[in-house]
């Protein structure tokens, strides 16, 4: 059984919600612990951790419902899509066809498609309104998957076969795909002026930097390096995926690409793509070591005004927040053991985050 514990009371929220516009929204910035058994829950108004649903073990990747009602979580232990609600309590667990690692839900909410990185490989597609694995298109084995700002294809790729592959949601069928000259992982995407897609930009395994493929001639166009050397020991971590995070901001503006071995954030423009500023991260540091480490930066989220950056740190047990606009660290943010995919819950109305029973307070 799923245990809910939070850092709030009933009569609090009440009071907080009770000032809050009735068009206002909650941002919150949900992260998984690989090496822990629980969620973390972080309230960017604050950047404080507000919730902390206890014992799920094998958690990787998280997504949500558009409307913030339903928090979906793969599970690498189970082989299962653990549901949610907001409140934390567990609806179902949604046998897959094997180990998944990436989530990404339609932005109408109707299906979830799950990345599948072991056995045979595919993508599975989960109905939401059944909560019952509705497909699975056959492919190699996937690392990532990501659903286009326009809600027409599935992005997502595979290190073992050094695939990129796009899905047809219509169709729920591959459109095309085709071989990289590495592991295919992290992606993220830029739109035209019509929100189709335009490139997406891919992290390649043993890169510091990332590809870029233009996604109507349907192949590389280029690879882009990010700056070195390195005067951070990687901790024997992730020596094969030295930069495993990135995202495109909101305004379709800016490209911002974490590096472990830099233990850095770096912005892009997208329209130079000419680095136009660097976040620097914490290093971890220990006693006797010749050389700081670290802290691991990897995956990224970013609030929906293009605010603020959330990074996970893996050496760290913490989030790293970064101010956008001007490329700097604020805060970091304690959680749990080796924390791995994060991303951004938006609940559009605030008032609907009271629990109905009352008892409990979800501050999500």
């Amino acid at each position: 059984m799923t245990r809910l514990t939070t850092l709030g009371t009933v009569s609090l929220l009440a009071l907080a919600l009770a000032s809050l516009p009735a068009s206002a929204k909650m941002v919150h910035v949900v992260v998984t612990n690989s090496a822990g058994d629980s969620l973390h829950v972080i309230d960017t108004a604050t950047n404080k951790v507000v919730q902390e649903i206890k014992n799920v073990v094998g958690a990787h990747g998280v997504d949500f419902a558009p409307d913030g009602s339903r928090i979906y979580v793969t599970n690498e232990e189970t082989s299962t899509l653990d549901v949610f609600d907001r409140s934390g309590k567990l609806i179902k667990k949604v046998t897959l066809s094997d180990h998944p690692n990436l989530p990404a839900v339609t932005k109408n909410g109707d299906r979830i498609v799950v990345a599948i990185a072991r056995g045979k490989g595919g993508l599975d597609i989960v109905d939401a309104a059944t909560l019952t694995l509705k497909k699975t298109i056959p492919t190699t084995r996937l690392h990532d998957v990501y659903v286009t700002p326009d809600n027409k294809y599935v992005v997502g790729g595979s290190p073992s076969s050094k695939t990129f592959y796009a899905f047809d949601l219509a169709k729920e069928e591959v459109a095309f795909s085709f071989k990289m000259d590495a592991g295919v992982r992290c992606m993220a995407i830029e739109t035209n002026p019509d929100g189709s897609t335009k490139r997406v930009f891919v992290q390649i395994s043993n890169l510091n930097g990332f590809s870029i493929v233009d996604f109507d001639q349907q192949k590389e166009v280029t690879k882009v390096l990010l700056p070195g050397p390195s005067n951070f020991d990687e901790g024997g971590y992730r020596t094969d995926a030295p930069s495993h995070g990135i995202i495109v901001t909101p305004d379709n503006k800016t490209l911002l690409v974490t590096s472990i071995p830099d233990n850095a954030v770096y912005a892009y423009a997208l329209d130079t793509m000419q680095i136009v500023g660097k976040a620097d991260l914490p290093p971890l540091k220990v006693a006797a070591h010749p050389q700081p480490i670290s802290a691991v930066p990897e995956w990224v989220t970013i609030t929906p005004d293009g605010k603020n950056l959330y990074v996970s740190n893996a050496s760290e047990k913490s989030v790293s927040v970064i101010d956008v606009p001007q490329m700097k660290l604020v805060k970091v943010v304690p959680v749990g053991e080796v924390p791995k995919r994060l991303n951004t819950m938006v609940i559009p109305d605030a008032h609907a985050a009271a629990p109905a029973t009352g008892k409990r307070a979800s501050l999500r």
